[in-house]
């Protein structure tokens, strides 16, 4: 098996839609830090798992400098953006979105 790790930088806005009070209701930015994890069992033609380019212009023309809320369809908690990202990636597996010191979500696919 093959791995590859992708570590982004991205500054973005967002809010979220709670069912309690909190300030996070409250239109807010981050300086986020996203890892990327893909595998695969065998090569690409190019001698690839995913191309690390891929995976950056991936998340940064979708997040990078955006209000979140427009992009994604569900709640813009940093669950779901990490879910969305290995939904939309190739070959990955998990992903770890880190929205500001000591505050990580991580998806794995089973």
């Amino acid at each position: 098996m093959y791995y590859v790790e992708k570590r982004i930088e991205i500054s973005a806005a967002h809010n979220l839609m709670l069912s309690y009070e909190s300030k996070c209701e409250e239109l807010h930015g981050h300086n986020w830090i996203i890892v990327v994890y893909c595998k695969a069992k065998e090569l690409n033609q190019d001698g690839m798992v995913t191309d690390f380019t891929h995976i950056k212009k991936i998340v940064k023309e979708t997040f990078d400098h955006k209000y979140i809320n427009e992009v994604l369809d569900v709640n813009p908690s940093a669950e779901n953006i990490a879910r969305w990202i290995c939904d939309h990636v190739e070959n990955c597996y998990k992903v770890s979105v880190q929205e500001s010191e000591g505050n990580i979500a991580i998806y794995e696919r089973d």
